[in-house]
């Protein structure tokens, strides 16, 4: 079964390691303004999210959101979020890791889109 959202083994490393300092984390993909369009990794509890996102998955037990009006461009695709060094968003936790993660996708093939329909 096609999942909207998995990840690299290192961006889950590094989710476990953020998870050891900071607890339950949540993702939730930025639009654009700020920090470009990139996954950013919170404290689980300290963003709200509400009708206007979408849990795409989770990436462990960590959850994967992303908005309405994003996902109408994305939803074709499946999103794989994984790590690079570098900084990225400055409100995203792995900042002073000296890493930051990052989405690539690829378009989902007919058989996935099929399956996915049916959910």
């Amino acid at each position: 079964m096609a999942e909207r959202v998995t990840a690299t083994d290192e961006a889950l490393q590094l989710i476990n390691t953020l998870k050891e300092v900071h607890g339950p984390l949540m993702f939730h993909q930025s639009g654009g303004c700020c920090d470009g369009s990139s996954p950013m990794c919170y404290p689980r509890y300290e963003f709200r999210t509400g009708e206007s996102d979408v849990l795409l998955g989770k990436l462990g037990d960590t959850p994967f959101y992303m908005s309405k009006d994003q996902y109408e461009y994305w939803k074709h695709t499946q999103l794989i979020i994984d790590v690079v060094d570098g900084r990225g968003g400055m409100f995203s936790l792995e900042g002073p890791e000296g890493k930051r993660f990052l989405t690539r996708s690829r378009v989902f093939t007919e058989k996935e889109r099929a399956e996915l329909a049916e959910l």
